[in-house]
């Protein structure tokens, strides 16, 4: 049956790649949650959950997370979980509704299993949202769940502790963690928040109000911070001692990136590579990403857990993050490049 199923997933990746990227990813979506979770086979087993990981005060099911970005709706959770995944992170999610940036705004490029977007936080906003995910409340919970936070296109970023304080104050009941999202590239201006200043003054306006709902729901919720991958050495040694000075409980290396490396796609399709504009994931950020986390590492020298996205397409590209000083993964693109099939394997073999 597994076979099966894996087999029909990747019939119906082949013909979703035959479309538009954005269209097919819409598709992929609207198919998971319209009863595609039936078509998963489960790899929910009693080995999933014999080796709980702890952060933050958390036990997560597996080492195995779904990145923010995928499901920014909250609409596919059923799916996600008969995946086996141990957490899901949802979003990124703004105050308001908005349509993000204009189409196209989603490139493949198969032959280096990488994807570029240039999506700018699209969002359904936060109360649409939160309606979305309350409904699965009072199903039967197998993994952890994030929401990841961001601001709106047009918030001035002298503004923007407002979008992410009202963000955390809606969302904060239903999250097991909050992600705070201050590094894609694809909103004007949005990773100066993470210049030191902006981030000190960013990060005090929210430990506040989480101190504040920390009381009221007599619940603490985990902030974790999301970092891009192209900051210089000496931003990045400062980012991370704001965080450990705060206590942020969680650091996630990385977001996608601005840099173009080398590529082995061909030509034609090389020309649009470099070409686009957008954020770069998939198996080209690996090395950029693992050389971010492994800087991490040393800086923090374990006072700061961190959890590793950014190009895992395989059990070997996941094992050299968690030697690298990782305690969690994170896929994304890897899954829609593998399918399925690319879980139970991490599960499996981590």
């Amino acid at each position: 049956m597994a076979m099966f199923n894996i087999m029909l997933y990747d019939l119906f990746r082949s013909m979703l790649f035959q479309l538009p990227a954005e269209l097919s990813h819409d598709m992929a979506l609207w198919a998971l949650k319209n009863g595609g979770q039936y078509f998963i086979p489960s790899v929910l087993t009693p080995s999933q959950h014999l080796n709980p990981v702890k952060i933050a005060n958390l036990h997560f099911p597996n080492k195995i997370g779904l990145a923010a970005g995928l499901d920014k709706q909250a609409t596919c959770i059923p799916a996600w979980q008969k995946m086996g995944f141990g957490f899901i992170e949802l979003g990124t999610v703004t105050p308001q509704p908005q349509a993000g940036n204009a189409k196209p705004r989603l490139f493949r490029y198969l032959e280096d299993k990488a994807i570029i977007n240039r999506f700018g936080f699209n969002s359904c906003g936060i109360d649409q949202f939160l309606e979305n995910l309350s409904r699965f409340v009072k199903n039967q919970k197998k993994c952890l769940w994030g929401i990841n936070i961001g601001k709106n296109k047009h918030t001035d970023n002298n503004l923007a502790y407002q979008d992410y304080c009202l963000c955390l104050e809606k969302a904060y009941f239903l999250a097991d963690y909050i992600t705070v999202n201050i590094s894609s590239p694809n909103t004007q201006d949005l990773r100066s928040l993470q210049e030191p200043d902006n981030l000190s003054k960013l990060l005090d306006k929210i430990l506040t109000t989480r101190l504040k709902l920390e009381q009221e729901y007599a619940k603490y919720v985990p902030l974790f911070i999301k970092i891009s991958p192209d900051l210089t050495d000496s931003d990045l040694k400062s980012i991370l001692n704001i965080l450990m000075s705060r206590k942020i409980d969680a650091v996630i290396t990385t977001n996608t990136t601005i840099w173009r490396p080398a590529v082995q796609t061909s030509q034609k399709n090389a020309e649009a590579f470099y070409a686009q504009s957008g954020g770069l994931s998939g198996n080209p950020l690996f090395d950029l990403s693992l050389g971010c986390l492994k800087k991490c590492a040393d800086i923090t020298s374990g006072n700061l857990p961190i959890i590793a996205s950014g190009g895992i397409d395989s059990v070997a590209a996941a094992k050299l993050k968690l030697a690298a000083g990782a305690t969690l993964v994170q896929i994304y693109s890897g899954l829609i490049y593998h399918g399925p099939k690319l879980v139970r394997e991490l599960i499996t073999e981590l």
